[in-house]
């Protein structure tokens, strides 16, 4: 005999359990790209994510090989995408942080490197 209530409870365990695995926003790319060697400078560092970002809570900071700051200190957030402009910040690697809070109220964080040099 099988038991109503059980008939429902599954289909609602497997939805929760595959919406906690989409639950955050994740970098999904980046330009200039995670480790990658560019020639020069660039005069800003892009960001994509999987999920749309509130603006008042995300946030980019990139410091250059000396450890100075870079950065405008003003993140541009547009949907799922935000950006900062840099000043010159020289050759070797560059350090980025960021921080986001997606719109479903999750929050992320991380850094990657890359090369800025012939």
């Amino acid at each position: 005999m099988r038991h109503p209530s059980l008939i429902g409870v599954i289909p609602l365990l497997l939805l929760l359990a595959t919406g906690q695995a989409n639950a955050h926003a994740m970098l999904d790319h980046a330009e200039p790209r995670v480790g990658n060697k560019v020639a020069t400078p660039p005069q800003q560092v892009t960001l994509w994510f999987t999920q749309k970002l509130e603006a008042a809570f995300s946030t980019i900071t990139v410091t250059n090989a000396a450890g100075q700051r870079i950065d405008s200190g003003k993140t541009r957030v547009s949907g799922s995408q935000m950006s900062v402009s840099l000043r010159g910040g020289g050759t070797g690697t560059y350090h980025v942080n960021w921080h986001v809070l997606s719109t479903d109220t999750h929050t992320t964080e991380g850094n990657f490197t890359f090369q800025v040099g012939e």
